[in-house]
């Protein structure tokens, strides 16, 4: 038990660590604290994956942590196939990023701050993988949100990083308000927050309905649809999803984490380790499958016009977690964890690869460090970071055979053989495939092809990136390229689909509902826009360059659109923000003239007038204190004999 314990106790001594001596003691060594942490971290994460592995499941509760009379819950770990994955995902990559971090912000005033932050961002998604319980699961949950804030807005010297953490913060508590309220519903429904005994006894409420502003409403569905609001918000979904691309504000080494490992794909774990509940429920497993459908669409096209290297990873990342949900709305539950175990890899390698393009141009004093139409020509100075930067992208792409061409094909068939609505999505999740290919090599070409678009004495200062950020970026490559032949699907290999085997008893594992020849066709299509993409993007940008200035003129209107992400945040600030903000200044103003000015005002002139009326006494003539003594004897005679 204790070895489970400290998987993410080891974190948290680290942010205790570094939080509380970092600064007058440990200084620039905090890295020497949280490294050995999340790596021990790591080391028995590998070791409980290999216990699962043997078939010795754990569901161990430590002690309990609330009760009060029917409401009992404990503080205790379910360690299955798919915390497992999940601790894997969350400890190697964080482990990774954390290395890559002693490099990355070298020199920086708040570097202890920042490992004691990341440390306590490691130890609450460790608590949301590991939790057997919904309640810890949301303290998790809400522990990751609270240091997304704090990482977000690390330098709060920036208005726009405090702005962007307060964004996050703020969006997040939509959903985590619907999460709650479905929270308390299992409760109310259950009598219980176990995982085990709720997905236990799912079956006997289906059919049931709770009347809700007069209407009757399905029970499951309401409680599975309350559930997926806090992973719109979380897994920064339509229309929850403004927080995200924001998040480019904090360092380097935190959007790769927000990204890859821990935040993000709070919401994908969420809804598959909830499969018994969803599985009830059509409506809210096509309302899963069709919202993220819908946002991998969105989320590339907006990707396409983007200029911030940053911003257009991120708006990638919208769209790949687009595709997790589409294949968990359709029941392809362990295709989605295995994209996401995947993306991952691919997607911390994009983030630290622009970490290492933004550090070099930073070093060369380049003002546009993160506009791609300010750089180009990296290639000859960076080899390293180009390298992988091209494996991340051939796997993000789907070329065959990378880790990412596995498991999105794995979700374009299930979606496919899934009905008329997969096949709906299919169509959908193909279009993003073209887009996500175009992008990423716009992105490619536009930053380390042709020329540099500098001045002469800043290319002058350009230099491939230390090996304390190379050297992770080439095991994030590794796991690019490697990571998806544990899920090899059967028609290349008979023996395949290992992971989804693995998860089988968690999640289940239905057959797609196609011949082989289908199969095939799925896969054809998706390698044939993936190559479209890419080809479109080599002919705009490599072979035409002037195409891009053109089609941008000729499609202003449309460009303009998705430059300015279809003018969501102005719609929330004119609908939401403003009308909240002119609200409750009125009521702050109320409050403060009359309630708080009131008393503090008024309790002082109340007595003024009463000292003022009270002075007017004081005449200074004794026959006029006499007659008062004279005034005051009466009536006090006059009392005694009247209560007699």
């Amino acid at each position: 038990m204790l070895k489970y314990t400290l998987i993410p106790l080891l974190p948290f001594f680290s942010f205790l660590i570094n939080i509380l001596f970092g600064r007058n003691f440990i200084k620039d060594k905090a890295h020497w604290i949280a490294v050995p942490a999340v790596f021990g971290s790591f080391l028995l994460a590998v070791s409980a994956f290999l216990e699962v592995l043997g078939g010795h499941d754990v569901n161990v509760n430590i002690y309990s942590w609330i009760v009060s009379g029917d409401f009992n819950v404990s503080v205790g770990f379910l360690i299955d196939q798919l915390s497992a994955i999940m601790l894997i995902v969350v400890t190697s990559i964080s482990t990774l990023i954390f290395i890559y971090s002693i490099g990355y912000m070298h020199g920086d005033g708040g570097y202890y701050r920042f490992f004691a932050y990341l440390s306590l961002f490691v130890f609450s998604m460790l608590v949301l993988v590991m939790a057997n319980n919904f309640l810890l699961m949301y303290f998790g949950w809400e522990a990751v949100g609270l240091c997304s804030y704090f990482l977000i807005g690390f330098w709060f010297h920036k208005k726009s990083a405090g702005d962007a953490g307060k964004k996050a913060f703020i969006v997040n508590r939509f959903g985590d308000f619907g999460f709650g309220l479905g929270v308390i519903l299992i409760f109310l429904t259950f009598g219980s927050l176990e995982y085990l005994t709720v997905f236990g006894e799912a079956g006997t409420v289906v059919g049931q309905t709770i009347n809700l502003l007069g209407y009757d409403v399905n029970l499951i569905t309401l409680i599975c649809l309350l559930l997926f609001c806090g992973a719109v918000g979380k897994s920064a979904q339509l229309p929850l999803h403004v927080w995200l691309p924001d998040a480019m504000e904090g360092p380097t080494p935190v959007s790769a984490l927000i990204h890859a490992a821990t935040m993000v794909t709070a919401g994908v774990f969420m809804v598959a380790r909830c499969n018994p509940l969803f599985n009830l429920s059509e409506v809210a497993m096509n309302t899963v499958a069709v919202v993220g459908g819908v946002t991998a669409i969105f989320a590339a096209t907006i990707a396409l016009v983007q200029n911030d290297i940053k911003r257009v990873i991120a708006y990638s990342t919208v769209s790949q977690l687009g595709y997790m949900f589409l294949a968990l709305g359709v029941g392809a539950y362990s295709a989605g964890i295995f994209h996401l175990y995947t993306h991952a890899y691919f997607k911390a390698l994009l983030f630290l690869g622009s970490g290492s393009v933004i550090h070099a141009l930073h070093h060369a004093k380049h003002p546009d460090e993160q506009n791609m139409k300010k750089m180009g020509g990296l290639k000859k100075h960076m080899p390293i970071t180009y390298w992988v930067f091209i494996l991340a992208t051939l796997s993000i792409t789907g070329i065959p055979f990378f880790a990412g061409f596995f498991s999105k094909d794995e979700i374009l068939w299930r979606a496919y053989s899934g009905g008329d609505l997969g096949k709906v999505l299919w169509f959908l999740g193909v279009a993003a495939a073209l887009l996500t290919a175009f992008y990423s090599w716009r992105l490619i070409y536009l930053t380390f092809h042709g020329k540099f678009r500098g001045t002469a004495e800043q290319e002058s200062h350009l230099h491939e990136s230390p090996p304390v950020i190379t050297v992770p970026l080439m095991f994030l490559a590794f796991g690019a390229v490697f990571a998806g032949y544990v899920g090899i699907p059967p028609i290349f290999w008979e023996h395949g689909d290992k992971i989804g085997h693995f998860l089988e008893p968690v999640l289940g594992h239905p057959e797609g509902h196609g011949s082989h020849a289908e199969e095939i066709m799925v896969i054809v299509a998706s390698v044939a826009v993936a190559a479209l993409g890419w080809l479109i993007a080599y002919r705009m940008y490599i072979k035409n360059t002037e195409l891009p200035e053109k089609l941008g003129a000729m499609f202003q209107p449309i460009h303009k659109i998705l430059f300015n992400k279809y003018y969501i945040d102005e719609l929330y600030s004119k609908t939401i923000v403003q009308p909240t903000l002119k609200a409750s200044d009125k009521i702050i103003l109320g409050f403060d003239t009359y309630i708080i000015e009131g008393i503090v005002n008024g309790v002082p002139n109340l007595i003024g007038a009463f000292s003022r009326k009270l002075r007017e006494i004081q005449t200074g003539m004794l026959s006029n204190y006499a007659l008062v003594m004279a005034i005051g004897a009466v009536c006090i005679v006059g009392v005694w004999i009247f209560l007699r």
